[in-house]
Parts: structure tokens; sequence; C-alpha cells
């Protein structure tokens, strides 16, 4: 499906950071498990405000997404490297990352069972992706799964077992993890 002539993201990356609430980022690390030396992707990383915070951990940062807009964002950051690309079709060889991150961006990319055969592809083996959601079975998101809607972001939730068969039959082992409004996705190959 074609994306539409003004991108979204574009018009929103000076503020994205201003409005969008911080991850769990003491979770995200403990289910992670990033280590020095290591690769990590993020995918769909946006401004890079999740990589960012994981630079201390001494690992070689990535972003990919498809808004030039936020990865201008990400790049005078300096934490990593950027690279425009759909989550779909991430420009890299199979095996080239011990860790892939997605958060709170899987509802927004365009083809899901596609990004989650492309996440678990660049997934070397023994690695590890962790996907964070807000889980539309609550009110709250359903509301902003709505008013996203209304602004044709074509978001699509997807509730937490549903999103751990997508990396399932994409060949990834999945586990679960459930706080309050989100979850986790972690996906071993």
């Amino acid at each position: 499906m074609p994306r539409p002539p003004i991108d979204l993201f574009d018009l929103l990356s000076p503020i994205y950071e201003r409005v969008i609430h911080s991850p769990d980022i003491e979770r995200l690390k403990a289910l992670l498990d990033l280590r020095a030396g290591q690769r990590l992707l993020d995918v769909g990383g946006g401004t890079g405000r999740v990589t960012r915070l994981l630079t201390e951990q001494g690992a070689r940062l990535f972003i990919a997404d498809p808004s030039s807009g936020m990865l201008h964002q990400a790049q005078e950051k300096g934490c990593c490297r950027v690279l425009l690309a759909p989550s779909e079709r991430l420009p890299f060889a199979a095996g080239s990352f011990e860790r892939v991150i997605a958060v709170d961006a899987f509802h927004h990319f365009w083809r899901h069972e596609a990004a989650a055969r492309e996440m678990v592809r660049v997934l070397a083996p023994g690695g590890r992706i962790v996907i964070e959601e807000p889980d539309v079975r609550h009110l709250g998101v359903k509301l902003v799964a709505l008013a996203e809607r209304l602004a044709l972001m074509r978001s699509r939730f997807h509730p937490p077992a549903e999103l751990a068969r997508l990396f399932q039959r994409a060949g990834g082992r999945t586990t679960l993890h459930e706080k309050g409004i989100n979850f986790w996705v972690v996906v071993e190959k």
C-alpha cells in the first residue's frame, strides 16, 4: 500500500518527544539483556528517544525508520547510526543483530506479518527481539487507537497473544510480559 504524500511523523518530529511518554526503560533493559559490543537495531526508532537511553550499555546502536524528519532528530542526538528504511524491508543481511527492539512503534508498521518476518530475519541466532506495545484491550488505548485512525495514521493495534503469534509464525519463540496498559513480546531465535 502506498504511503500518504504527507508523512505525519515528519510533521510531528520536532515536538514528538515532548508529547509521547517515555518507556519503562529499566524493564526494557532487563528484558533486552543488552551487552557491550552487541549490535542493536531499533525498528521504527524515530527520534532515537529509546536508543539514546541505551547508550551506556556499550552496544553498537542503529535505527531504521521510514520518516526522514524523525531520523533527523535522532541524528542530532549522535547516539547511533540512522537508516531511512521501512520495517518491512530492512537493508541488512540476515543475522546482522544480536538485539532488535520496537518500542511503541509496531502498531504503526504498514504490513505487520512482513515486519515480523524481517525482524526475525535480521536477528542473529541466539538473539532477542523485544517489542513494547500499548495493550488495546484497555479503554485508554482503544481511545488512542481511534484518535490515530481519525488522524489517518492507519495504526493497527494487536492484542498481546495475537502479536506473539505473528512472531511465532515468523520463526521466533515468544514469551509475553504484561504490566498496566503495556505489554512486551520477547522473541528469541
